[in-house]
């Protein structure tokens, strides 16, 4: 399912905007967040239907507010915008800001601060989207008639997505391995996606496209998502704490006194009355 799904993200980044198929992501959120109340029996607290609440809410706004998909009809043309000089510098920022993380910051502070791993997968995860955006243009002219194999840059942008595939599977596993994945997946979700809206919108200029008033509710559709993202995630945490605590306190009092319920400290003071007397 995994694969299936990944496929299907794949295929939605040739069909739409980076800026749309993104932030929806958080919809996986929700959807494993109902299938763990119905079928392992997790409790989903108020707050956490809240929160789906708003996942759902910010996902409907962004859609009727995105930007229609750019009519692109070769492969060369993502390339043309790839070497734009705005892109290429964000592409030289990224790149530079990853060999500093992995050589300066992750020997000393990688298992301290968790923006670090996150960092690196964050700012390598914006290059992976563009990339994947562009073999999936390719792949889609290719299969309408017009073949884009041919050119060097499809294959170009695919060592692009290979390299950088690998490096974020590589320091996500990392950090979900230090540090707890109930706070690596809001921070990274936060952090990929802002960095990817930001290079859809220097690489395809989303934005040019839109309105100042369309550009604002999508951000506040975005605000919404997050939002509902770090409730979900904060309500897990405190139905974890509860369940938890219950079980513990329960069986103490009936294993020291042989009694059950609130009556124990009473019935122990009627014990020690009849004994002095």
């Amino acid at each position: 399912t995994v694969i299936v799904g990944e496929i299907a993200n794949f295929a939605a980044y040739a069909f739409a905007p980076a800026i749309l198929v993104t932030p929806l992501g958080a919809l996986s959120i929700i959807i494993s967040a109902v299938l763990a109340h119905i079928i392992l029996r997790e409790r989903l607290h108020i707050f956490g239907v809240l929160g789906c609440a708003l996942c759902v809410v910010g996902s409907i706004t962004i859609v009727l507010h995105a930007p229609q998909e750019r009519e692109i009809e070769s492969v060369i043309e993502v390339w043309n915008l790839a070497t734009e000089p705005a892109f290429l510098f964000y592409a030289a920022l990224v790149i530079t800001a990853v060999f500093v993380l992995i050589f300066h910051f992750v020997p000393d502070y990688g298992q301290t601060h968790i923006m670090v791993y996150i960092g690196i997968c964050s700012l390598v995860g914006s290059l992976s989207v563009m990339s994947v955006k562009a073999i999936g243009i390719a792949l889609k002219l290719t299969l309408s008639g017009m073949n884009q194999l041919i050119y060097p840059q499809t294959w170009a942008f695919t060592m692009v997505v290979i390299t950088c595939v690998l490096t974020q599977m590589n320091y996500l596993n990392k950090a979900l391995d230090t540090f707890n994945t109930a706070v690596v997946s809001p921070i990274y979700y936060v952090m990929f996606t802002s960095l990817t809206i930001l290079a859809s919108v220097i690489m395809f200029k989303d934005w040019d496209r839109q309105s100042p008033t369309q550009i604002v509710t999508e951000m506040c559709g975005f605000v919404t998502i997050l939002s509902g993202t770090f409730l979900l995630h904060k309500t897990k945490d405190m139905a974890d704490a509860g369940s938890a605590a219950l079980p513990v306190r329960i069986p103490k009092h009936s294993e020291e006194d042989g009694y059950e319920g609130e009556g124990i400290p009473l019935k122990r003071q009627d014990g020690m009355r009849s004994a002095s007397h």
